[in-house]
């Protein structure tokens, strides 16, 4: 149904077209024409959501903030659930990741050669020279944000330092290829170039996604690809950029006595950092850190 220049935005903003969307759709209509794979329109957000999933963006840096603080050798994985559901929950948040698809705990805990969805355990210990990943999710007013850390317990090994280091970059050659109106190859091509640069390989299994209404939106963001391929990334999309980086091959294998903790398949290392992005008219912000 066409819209009028002035009646209401579809975006739900409660503007009018000409002052909200009319210019994007133009645009938009404008690359469908050319023949690129075009998003429907539902994957934008509004002002409101756009505002929402920041404040729960912001909480979630918090917690991530808090982990840092207080990680340490010896400390339990359960310790590090504890503090991540308390703090969230003191905040009138709720741990995006307790109860989804069965997941039993607050937050995912990797180490080392568990790739990513590693389950927090009173058992597992830190030890000197385990590297971790901390995945962090909440909701927040019924919107979510996503973001992840990777942590260096004691002495690691100068390899161990190297790909932790070199996931980080990935996941900064992978924010710095969005743009409006470009590609999501063009993410995939500039960490998958950098990791493999290092000798490292990038995990196909598991990548980015949308998100903000619900924990896992359209689209599924690869972080291998070509450049100049893929959906269009448009003005007002959120969605996470993790790149999971092995030390050995990509390919991963998934812990059948817990049917989550997904595993490097030759028990190499992985490491994984994770922000949150919003596209912009003319360019990015980083919501979660």
């Amino acid at each position: 149904m066409k819209i009028n220049r002035n009646d209401d935005c579809w975006c739900g903003s409660g503007k009018k077209y000409k002052k909200c969307h009319m210019s994007f759709d133009e645009k938009y209509e404008e690359m469908k024409r050319q023949g690129h794979m075009m998003l429907p329109r539902t994957v934008v957000k509004n002002e409101e959501q756009i505002k929402g999933i920041k404040e729960s963006a912001k909480i979630n840096t918090e917690v991530l903030d808090l982990i840092s603080e207080k990680i340490h050798e010896g400390m339990s994985t359960e310790e590090i659930n504890t503090l991540v559901h308390e703090y969230t929950v003191s905040k009138g948040a709720i741990p995006a990741p307790l109860n989804y698809g069965g997941f039993p705990k607050s937050l995912c805990t990797s180490i080392n050669e568990e790739v990513c969805h590693g389950i927090p355990d009173s058992k597992i210990k830190l030890k000197s020279g385990d590297i971790i990943n901390t995945d962090v999710s909440t909701i927040l007013n019924g919107y979510f944000s996503d973001a992840s850390r990777m942590f260096m317990i004691g002495e690691v090994s100068e390899e161990a330092k190297r790909l932790v280091e070199v996931s980080r970059e990935c996941l900064i050659k992978g924010i710095e290829a969005v743009k409006p109106w470009g590609f999501f190859g063009d993410i995939g091509a500039a960490v998958q170039e950098h990791a493999e640069k290092n000798g490292f390989s990038v995990v196909r299994d598991f990548g980015g996604h949308g998100l903000g209404i619900q924990f896992h939106e359209d689209p599924f963001v690869a972080h291998v690809g070509e450049k100049g391929t893929g959906p269009v990334i448009m003005p007002g999309m959120v969605f996470t950029i993790e790149p999971m980086i092995n030390q050995g091959g990509y390919e991963v294998f998934v812990d059948a006595d817990n049917d989550w903790t997904a595993i490097t398949e030759d028990y190499s290392l992985s490491a994984q950092w994770e922000h949150t992005l919003l596209v912009t008219e003319d360019g990015i912000e980083i919501l979660t850190y």
